[in-house]
């Protein structure tokens, strides 16, 4: 199922799951309207019989009482001496009473009966009257079971689809992460493969006149961004040691390492504005990591000025002595709004092939290792990304 439609089947399923219960409820409420009207009924037989003088009506009022309390769907047993059965009303059962084996079987459902309710005895002691709940209090009683159950299903499905949630987020960043890491390790991989070629040729048939030494300092390059590659995604599978950084220091690498890779990566005039003012206070964190995320942001917008050119401004700011703000900014078309409230979610992206990893590899540097935020403001023009960092104990 979309995972967009888990929240619409929960909310859906709640819904029903009230309806539900209203309209039990609601039935409930009536018959106990029901039996408020019986009482009045029983009421005002008694008072005919009390203020008549004609024994036929007397009569007549007993029988209608009966009739009644028979209506009333209460189980009631009146038992003489020995525990002998004499009449019985509204059990859950058929039974013959002339028999040894009924006599029994309403014997050991009244032993059920008397757990809930003491027998009323008449003045004598001869007979005892044994009776039952009413079916709107059974029904009653039951309202709370069924009350936990309904919550408890609830509770349960909502747990199920978190989980499967969780688990394709995972599975779906774990093979984000994996596409990343073979796209990463391709282009070095691919390099070395054509030093390798390079070096099979004789010196006077290579290209530019290269020696030795010129194509070992290239595959020292190319080795080099193989280890650093392996090394940040070895750090991002597990707890970092973090240490008070200079962002100002973090920056000017990220500015040295993209200036040989603009133009190659925008293909049309982009112009980098860094401005990091002195006395920042530090921030605790792992330098390797910070700076590939602040590298997947900055990619980003690189990726929004291709073929058009603009501007991307990094700048710094002290918020309060607790925090370090980081804004990284472009003069692109902005952010899509269908995916803006999902921009960070791996495999979420707006270039065509696109693998939606870069941005949610930053968040979790940021957010997970760094305790930090990583937001993207509202921007009349461009898109601005804000990166929050708590700095460091002095």
């Amino acid at each position: 199922m979309n995972r967009i439609k888990w929240p619409v089947a929960l909310a859906t399923l709640f819904v029903m799951l009230l309806g539900w219960y209203l309209l039990y409820t609601q039935q409930i409420f009536r018959r106990v309207q029901e039996n408020s009207e019986l009482l009045s009924r029983i009421y005002t037989e008694v008072q005919e019989g009390l203020v008549s003088q004609d024994p036929a009506r007397e009569t007549q009022a007993l029988v209608e009482l009966q009739r009644i309390v028979t209506e009333s769907g209460v189980p009631l047993v009146v038992m003489g001496p020995g525990d002998t059965v004499l009449s019985h009303v509204n059990l859950p059962f058929s039974v013959d009473d002339q028999t040894p084996e009924g006599q029994e079987r309403i014997r050991s459902y009244v032993r059920r009966l008397d757990e809930e309710h003491e027998p009323i005895g008449d003045p004598l002691g001869v007979q005892h009257i044994h009776f039952g709940d009413s079916p709107e209090a059974r029904s009653l009683r039951s309202v709370p079971y069924l009350q936990a159950t309904g919550l408890l299903l609830t509770v349960l499905i909502g747990f199920l689809v978190i989980r499967y949630q969780r688990r394709a987020e995972s599975e779906k960043a774990w093979t984000a992460m994996a596409r990343e890491l073979a796209h990463q390790l391709g282009t070095p991989l691919s390099s070395l493969a054509g030093w390798l070629e390079v070096l099979r040729l004789p010196e006077g048939e290579r290209p530019g006149d290269l020696d030795d030494l010129d194509i070992a300092v290239s595959i020292g390059e190319d080795l080099e961004r193989l280890e650093r590659v392996s090394h940040r995604f070895e750090l991002i599978g597990r707890e970092p040691e973090l240490e008070p950084l200079s962002v100002r220091h973090v920056v000017q690498d990220l500015e040295a390492y993209l200036a040989a890779r603009i133009p190659r990566l925008a293909r049309k005039g982009v112009e980098l504005i860094v401005d990091i003012p002195q006395g920042l206070p530090r921030v605790k964190g792992n330098e390797v990591l910070l700076l590939w995320a602040l590298e997947n942001v900055v990619k980003n917008a690189l990726d929004a000025l291709a073929g058009r050119g603009g501007k991307i401004t990094i700048y710094a700011r002290d918020i309060g002595g607790d925090w370090v703000s980081l804004r990284i900014r472009d003069t692109g078309p902005g952010v899509d709004p269908e995916i803006r409230d999902k921009i960070f979610e791996p495999g979420v992206s707006s270039k065509a092939g696109g693998w939606g990893v870069g941005l949610a590899l930053s968040r979790r540097i940021v957010e997970g290792v760094h305790k930090g935020r990583i937001e993207l403001l509202e921007s009349v023009e461009g898109t601005t990304f804000q990166i929050r960092l708590p700095a460091a104990e002095s």
